[in-house]
C-alpha cells in the first residue's frame, strides 16, 4: 500500500468504510501484521486510465487459511488427498475482518461488469501461469456479489446485525421486545451497576497511550486464553490512532478505578462495526454491556442505521440482532474439484437457509 497513492485509493471507497481506507490497509502492512512472514503477501490489483486510478482490489497471496472467517480447510484437504497443492491461493479480502463491503473499488460512472471481468481474467491468467490453485473474494456486499455470480461460485453464510428502526433511545428499542426478553436485558444491565462497574466511551482522539496499552493487553488475552497468538500487534492500533482516529470508538469498563475490560469498534458512514473485546476476568454480563449495549446506545445517539457486530454469536439473537446473509465468491482452477465444491455449496446453501429461518423465529420482538 505504500506504493499506492492514498488520496486516489480513498476516493474509490464508499460509505466511509474504515477497513477499506488506505490508512487501515497500510497500517496492517507497516505494523507487520500482514506480510509474507504472516502468510498474507500483498499483491493489490490496480486499474488505470492514463495516470488516473479507476479501480482497485485489495489482494493477497495466501499460504494458509487463517484469519479469513470463511472456512475452506476441507477444500485444502481435498486438494491434498488428490496430491495437489491448495496453497498458495489468491484472497480478495480485508485481513482478519469479516465485515461486508466493497471488494472491488471503482470510480463512479465506470462500467462495473467490465472492470470485474478484467480483474477476474487477470487473476485467472496469473493463476494458470504461476500454478495458483484458486481465487476467493470474501464478504463482498450484496451488489458486488450479484456482479460476481456469473463468473464465480457463490457461498452463503450468516451473521447477526442490528438495524435502527427509528428508535428514540434504548428504552424505546426495548419496548419492541416481548416482556420476558425485555426483563432479561434490563437484568443484565442492572448487574453491571450491582458489580459497581462503570463504562467509558472514548473517540480515537481521546484515547491516551496508556489506554491503548491497556486495550491491547485485553485484546491479546482473548487469543492467549484460546492458546493462540493475536493476529494484530500494538503498532497496528497505535498507527490507526494517528491516521484515522475519527473512526475509532473504544469502550472501557472500570471497577474501583481499575480497567477490567475493553471493546473496540470502528465507525462508518451509517454503520458501527464491533470488532475486538477482552477482559482480565469474567464479570456477569460485562461482555454483553461492553460489546453490544454500549454500541447500540452509540448508534441511537449518533443515528447509525446498522450495528455490524462481527462473525458468529447466536447469543446476539435474543438481544435483537437479526440473521443476515453474507457471501463469498470463489474460482477453483481445477475443473474436477471445482465441480465437487459447487455441489457442496449447493447443499450447504439449503442448510444455511434453514438455519437463517430458525434464527429469525428466535428473535425477541413482539
Amino acid at each position: 500500500m505504500s506504493e499506492v497513492d492514498a488520496v486516489s485509493w480513498n476516493s474509490l471507497v464508499e460509505n466511509n468504510d474504515p477497513f477499506l481506507r488506505h490508512e487501515f490497509l497500510l497500517a496492517l502492512e507497516q505494523s507487520g501484521s500482514v506480510s509474507i512472514k504472516t502468510g498474507w503477501n500483498p499483491y493489490h490489483l490496480l486499474a488505470f486510465d492514463g495516470e488516473t486510478l479507476q479501480a482497485a482490489m485489495p489482494l493477497y497471496l495466501k499460504s494458509h487459511s487463517w484469519g479469513e472467517y470463511v472456512f475452506d480447510q476441507q477444500w485444502a484437504d481435498a486438494y491434498y488427498q488428490s496430491a495437489m497443492d491448495y496453497y498458495p491461493k489468491w484472497v480478495n479480502a480485508i485481513p482478519f475482518t469479516p465485515c461486508q463491503g466493497q471488494r472491488i473499488l471503482m470510480k463512479q460512472g465506470i462500467n462495473e461488469q467490465t472492470v470485474i471481468s478484467l480483474f477476474i481474467d487477470t487473476i485467472q491468467q496469473l493463476s494458470e501461469l504461476n500454478n495458483i490453485s484458486s481465487f476467493h473474494c470474501l464478504f463482498p456486499n450484496t451488489t458486488q456479489t450479484k456482479l460476481l455470480e456469473p463468473s464465480l461460485l457463490i457461498r452463503e453464510g450468516v451473521q447477526f446485525q442490528w438495524f435502527n428502526k427509528d428508535y428514540q433511545d434504548f428504552d424505546d428499542y426495548l419496548q419492541t421486545f416481548s416482556s420476558r426478553h425485555r426483563k432479561k436485558i434490563n437484568k443484565e444491565r442492572r448487574k453491571i451497576h450491582e458489580q459497581e462497574i462503570s463504562l467509558l466511551r472514548l473517540s480515537g482522539l481521546e484515547i491516551s497511550t496508556q489506554q491503548w496499552d491497556v486495550f491491547f493487553q485485553f485484546y491479546e488475552l482473548t487469543y492467549l486464553k484460546r492458546g493462540q497468538e493475536a493476529y494484530l500487534n500494538l503498532d497496528f492500533f497505535k498507527q490507526l490512532a494517528k491516521t484515522m482516529p475519527e473512526q475509532i470508538l473504544l469502550v472501557l469498563a472500570i471497577k474501583e478505578n481499575v480497567y477490567v475490560g475493553a471493546a473496540l469498534s470502528f465507525i462508518g458512514e451509517n454503520t458501527l462495526y464491533g470488532r475486538y473485546w477482552g477482559c482480565y476476568e469474567e464479570y456477569n454480563s460485562l461482555h454483553f454491556e461492553a460489546c453490544y449495549y454500549q454500541g447500540l446506545e452509540y448508534c441511537l445517539e449518533h443515528n447509525k442505521q446498522v450495528f455490524d457486530s462481527g462473525a458468529q454469536g447466536e447469543h446476539k439473537i435474543s438481544r435483537g440482532f437479526e440473521p443476515v446473509s453474507t457471501y463469498s465468491a470463489h474460482w477453483i482452477q481445477n475443473p474436477r474439484l471445482s465441480r465437487l465444491i459447487a455441489n457442496f455449496l449447493e447443499r450447504e446453501k439449503n442448510l444455511i437457509q434453514h438455519y437463517k429461518k430458525d434464527c429469525t423465529q428466535q428473535l425477541p420482538f413482539k
